[in-house]
């Protein structure tokens, strides 16, 4: 089934020790590129939930945001820092030996110093355990969303491959009658020149031209990669590559089918294709 390599998901869950949210959001990409934003308490799990991430999706540029926000009891049970209050006292009272000019420090003046006053560390193996349970809930969420944006892509695909073989079928339905236009319309040039052609050398001419303008293996192979294609759709691992590829391949055979082109409708018929391959290669580039 496809994915699609775009979409977005939020999971938030209320603990002990705060509430912690996820945020994922994944956009197209050539590799599977994944970027967290953790808050201080949690960074060095990064590889753990990097290791989850990388199981769960396989291509795309993902964007990981995790936020923590400290239940109200222990933003208020806050330790004091007592090594760096002494630092900072000792200090004070060597600016005040060195000038007069300083009067007394106010407490409150040294509590607003950054770090003297600490929020009360937390037991981190359970916070982790939370935020690893979220992250993977965060994920199917994704993918979720992901899977039925690719429904979609696949229908469409599907849809186009169809066109597709009907535009090769109907072109194999008129290549004789093609040919033989071909060949009235050199007779009646070299009956205009009013000039004697050996018969046998005319019909050699005549069937080196019918070759050159033959068609037949590249609708061959247009229908082979249209059988391609439809197989690939119904893989389950990640097929974007592949299709791209596959793409490459029938926009191959459309440019040959144009250059030999005989007449207009054939053209026309390489035209579409030209435009059915186009509509599909858009879509892939979102497929993971």
């Amino acid at each position: 089934m496809l994915h699609s390599m775009t979409g977005f998901a939020r999971e938030a869950l209320e603990t002990d020790f705060g509430t912690l949210t996820w945020e994922i959001k994944a956009v197209n990409h050539r590799y599977l590129d994944v970027q967290f934003r953790l808050p201080e308490e949690l960074k060095a799990e990064e590889q753990a939930f990097r290791q989850l991430a990388s199981q769960a999706l396989k291509r795309g540029k993902v964007e990981c945001g995790l936020y923590f926000r400290r239940a109200e009891a222990s933003q208020t049970d806050l330790l004091l820092n007592r090594e760096l209050v002494s630092v900072l006292t000792t200090r004070v009272e060597e600016l005040r030996a060195a000038s007069h000019d300083y009067g007394a420090v106010n407490p409150v003046d040294i509590l607003r110093w950054p770090g003297v006053l600490q929020p009360r560390e937390i037991d981190l193996d359970p916070l982790f355990a939370k935020a690893g349970e979220l992250l993977a809930s965060a994920l199917e969420s994704i993918n979720g969303m992901r899977r039925s944006e690719g429904e979609r892509i696949h229908a469409m695909l599907d849809s186009r491959v169809s066109d597709v073989l009907a535009i090769a079928q109907s072109v194999r339905k008129r290549m004789p009658e093609v040919l033989e236009a071909v060949r009235v319309r050199q007779r009646e040039r070299i009956d205009k020149l009013d000039v004697a052609a050996d018969p046998a050398r005319l019909e050699v001419e005549l069937a080196l031209i019918a070759q050159k303008l033959d068609v037949e293996e590249e609708l061959d192979r247009l229908e082979s990669h249209v059988t391609e294609i439809r197989d690939t759709l119904d893989r389950k691992e990640a097929v974007g590559r592949r299709l791209d590829f596959l793409m490459q391949e029938l926009n191959r055979e459309a440019n040959t089918l144009a250059s030999k082109s005989a007449d207009a409708e054939t053209t026309r018929a390489a035209v579409e294709l030209k435009v059915l391959i186009e509509q599909m290669r858009e879509q892939i580039q979102n497929v993971e």
